[in-house]
């Protein structure tokens, strides 16, 4: 079976194919094809609550591209959601429509809930039965999830995220707003309080701090890393430290977000799983064509081939 998954976000829009490898008890997800396509919808919405005709045609270039490659892999099936730009945009339900009409192909644009629904498949294999605070900043929002005894308790999005921040479209009553819900959800009874971070930022952090893989990230090393990139120009921020151009400019903003959020549940410490929507789509799809089969994730390294596959654990 060939799953196809396509995000598309206000920083960027992500395409993957993965073929289901099943073998007895295990099944993989072996990644086929991978592109990250760095068009900023979030520019364009946050500030003139449109996407621009400039940006409309790229975008149709872009789905039109995609199709292509959906063709060619012959995919089984493949789902398309766009989060916080598409969804606050004028002319997003209509762009959606365009697409359908020209391409024959379905964007559902989806609401924070269930944004936050998706990545919740992806990471949830990862938790134990303590008490978590699950971090996933975009570039126009920030979904937060509590998880308390191995289920999500609480969950919220924000309209805050990187790109939003650099743009200077945050507005102060939502920090406010989302400090009030950390703190009034997370209590001294629930006891510790790992953080769990999702999204590009987070992980080119994580890839920063040279941390080993699966090793917890503390603040502290966070707020090194920060502080570190800070005194990198964007060019040098691009050679030196490797980073796409449109990640060199927002990952300080979103490095904010995250350490807020950790600061006010109090968490010193936060795990990086390195997945996101894109994985819980491929999940939601599989679970979907498999319906007896619930499914986990975690992620594995095919070293013979220098690819990444996912095990994805059945559970009865």
């Amino acid at each position: 079976m060939k799953l196809a998954a396509i995000d598309i976000g206000s920083n960027a829009i992500r395409f993957q194919v993965s073929s289901v490898l099943e073998n007895g008890q295990q099944t993989l997800f072996k990644k086929m094809e991978y592109v990250r396509f760095p068009l900023r919808l979030g520019h364009d919405v946050f500030t003139t609550n449109r996407i621009s005709k400039a940006s409309v045609a790229k975008f149709k270039k872009l789905m039109k591209a995609f199709k292509l490659l959906l063709e060619l892999y012959e995919v089984d099936d493949y789902m398309i959601c766009a989060t916080s730009a598409m969804r606050e945009s004028e002319n997003g339900i209509s762009l959606a429509g365009e697409i359908k009409e020209e391409l024959g192909i379905t964007i559902e644009i989806i609401d924070g809930q269930k944004e936050a629904e998706l990545i919740n498949k992806a990471i949830q294999s990862y938790l134990g039965d303590q008490t978590y605070l699950h971090i996933d900043v975009g570039g126009g929002s920030t979904e937060l999830n509590i998880y308390f005894g191995g289920k999500k308790v609480k969950t919220k999005s924000f309209k805050v995220g990187s790109v939003r921040i650099l743009e200077h479209h945050d507005l102060p009553a939502v920090w406010s707003d989302m400090e009030y819900w950390v703190k009034e959800n997370i209590n001294r009874g629930m006891g510790k309080v790992t953080a769990v971070g999702t999204g590009g930022n987070i992980s080119k952090i994580f890839e920063l701090a040279r941390l080993k893989p699966h090793r917890l990230m503390s603040l502290k090393k966070m707020l090194e890393v920060k502080e570190m990139i800070e005194r990198h120009t964007l060019e040098e921020r691009i050679y030196k430290l490797q980073m796409n151009p449109d990640r060199a400019d927002v990952i300080i903003p979103a490095s904010s977000i995250y350490m807020k959020a950790m600061e006010w549940a109090e968490a010193k410490y936060m795990f990086v799983p390195e997945v996101g929507l894109k994985d819980g789509m491929m999940l939601h799809l599989f679970e979907k064509n498999v319906k007896s089969k619930k499914v986990g994730f975690v992620n594995t390294e095919d070293q013979s081939l220098g690819r990444k596959t996912t095990t994805i654990s059945k559970k009865k």
